[in-house]
């Protein structure tokens, strides 16, 4: 599969994509957006791939009620808090379930096959390594039968199993135990590897359009192979779209960042002089299409065409059309994807995996291509930036609606309306994504095992821990982690540089050869120094709004 265009959400789009998308005659609300993907829609949205390359199927068999249908809130002085459609009312009691779907875990080219990554789904800990025999990603319950040692601790051994770090055992990508040491050559102890009870739990896995998907029910199988994943755009395959991809895991929860990735209206804000400017700020005149238990759908009726699709229960996808002239060229339709998908790995903590792809200024964009000389690295940066402008806003934000919702157990979602105002159309999206988590959701993901824990995250890290990209984000990412490290070698050679030409400078007789050693003991000094400066992007940098002219 070829890269995709990151970004940290919808929204975030290359430094040179996001400053031409920002000039005349495109509009500030490109990098707006955020509603989904892949599903099936009423004919009113078949603008959205309901693909010519082939019919796709809804990405699940919905089993049960998520919750009871209410009345909405209204707004006496504007119609925009009644986002429910008549397709809303009348699917209100069609049934949803949160362990019936595909869910992206992590991007391939970010995983290493040598040895196994953790990972959280629906506040249940896995374990994904690559079978080698089989040539195939894998996922596991993180705990080993024996005594339930994280599986995620081991390795992969010599015989491309994984062995378990605590006393040795060894399971094939079937799950099936394939060696206990501690078990005699004879007798009783010798049939043990053979038991049911011997076997890692596994989870289904596709890997599709570079992702690794994981179905989280472990007794699903034929109903997991009966679904396809959801789908990028077939732009994302054409030679003229130049794509890249990010993830990075964020310590507020999924509601929290799919309100968010909703948001047009903030980027001009939030995100000012990253990917918007807080001058051309303008209303967002979004209407809805068509929602349901599936999700919903809308798009604006200005220039640039934007349209936006929230497929459930966790996937966006955005299409931004810019018409403009050039000269030489001529009139060009410039096309923008941004896709991305929200997983939510526990309470209070989510993973955004952003695919996204443009047919413009593709030599800006990481790529094979001997032309693309921009690294992925570098555009995680910017990316990372944005991430990181809406982190502790996000942060504020969550505590005050964690609070209200333990005012006489207050459901949010319920409440939204009367909690928030929100008298604009540059809300709607938001609103119905509330409206769809508090009508179909059940108003929160069907977490596993018991979800009485310490406070969430966003209530007790500090800023320096929320916005953390060393631990969420570089260690997870190939390409970061990578590009960290060589850093650091390059550092380590420039400072020993340093000593040698200073140890040096004073043995030569000749001044000339002495003032040369001395000066590139300074500019490897110099070198060392910007490196290291350099370095903090894949780790902390501060991000302060007032301080941003």
């Amino acid at each position: 599969m070829k890269k995709f265009i990151s970004s940290a959400q919808f929204h975030h789009i290359n430094p040179m994509a996001s400053s031409l998308l920002y000039s005349p005659p495109p509009t500030p609300q490109i990098l707006s957006l955020s509603s989904s993907f892949h599903s099936s829609l009423p004919t009113k949205t078949q603008f959205f791939y309901q693909s010519k390359r082939r019919k796709r199927r809804p990405i699940s068999t919905p089993l049960r009620v998520a919750s009871p249908p209410t009345t909405p809130s209204t707004n006496t002085t504007n119609d925009i808090d009644e986002v429910n459609t008549q397709d809303d009312e009348q699917d209100s009691s069609s049934k949803f379930s949160w362990r019936d779907h595909w869910y992206p875990v992590s991007l391939v080219e970010d995983l290493d096959p040598n040895s196994p990554t953790p990972f959280q789904l629906l506040n249940r800990d896995l374990v994904l390594w690559f079978d080698k025999s089989n040539s195939q990603w894998v996922a596991f319950d993180d705990k080993c039968p024996h005594r339930l040692a994280p599986l995620s601790e081991g390795r992969i051994d010599e015989n491309g199993d994984l062995q378990c770090s605590y006393h040795g055992w060894s399971f094939n990508g079937c799950g099936s135990c394939t060696r206990i040491p501690q078990a005699a050559s004879e007798g009783p102890e010798a049939k043990a590897v053979q038991s049911p009870r011997a076997c890692a739990t596994r989870f289904p896995t596709m890997v599709s359009q570079g992702l690794l998907f994981v179905w989280p029910d472990e007794n699903a199988w034929e109903r997991a192979q009966e679904t396809k994943a959801p789908m990028l755009p077939e732009d994302f395959d054409k030679p003229e779209f130049a794509t890249v991809t990010i993830q990075r895991d964020l310590f507020y929860g999924y509601d929290t960042l799919m309100e968010n990735v909703s948001d047009p209206s903030h980027i001009e804000f939030a995100h000012h002089k990253v990917t918007g400017r807080r001058d051309r700020a303008k209303p967002l005149p979004f209407k809805m299409e068509a929602s349901g238990p599936w999700g919903f759908a809308g798009a604006n009726n200005d220039k640039p065409k934007i349209t936006a699709k929230f497929v459930a229960p966790c996937y966006s996808m955005n299409k931004i059309e810019i018409d403009t002239k050039l000269p030489i060229v001529g009139d060009q339709k410039w096309v923008i994807w941004i896709c991305s998908f929200n997983v939510p790995m526990a309470p209070g903590k989510t993973r955004s995996i952003v695919c996204s792809a443009r047919n413009f200024f593709q030599f800006t964009v990481p790529g094979p291509a001997w032309w693309q000389v921009f690294p992925r690295w570098q555009e995680h940066w910017t990316s990372n930036k944005v991430y990181d402008g809406d982190m502790i806003v996000l942060q504020g934000q969550e505590k005050i609606f964690l609070a209200k919702s333990k005012e006489n157990s207050t459901d949010v979602n319920k409440e939204y309306t009367k909690l928030t105002f929100t008298p604009t159309q540059a809300d709607r999206f938001v609103l119905a994504f509330r409206n769809w988590l508090r009508r179909h959701g059940n108003s929160q993901p069907e977490w596993f095992g018991n979800v009485d824990q310490p406070p969430l995250p966003s209530t007790v890290l500090s800023k320096r821990q929320m916005m953390d990209r060393f631990e969420q984000h570089t260690l997870k990412c190939s390409s970061c982690r990578n590009a960290y490290y060589t850093f650091e070698r390059l550092q380590k050679i420039l400072i020993g540089a340093v000593v040698v030409f200073c140890a040096t400078a004073g043995i030569p007789s000749d001044i000339k050869l002495r003032v040369i050693l001395a000066s590139f003991a300074v500019l490897s000094a110099g070198l060392a120094y910007a490196l290291h400066e350099l370095q903090k992007n894949f780790v902390f940098v501060d991000y302060v709004h007032a301080e941003i002219d």
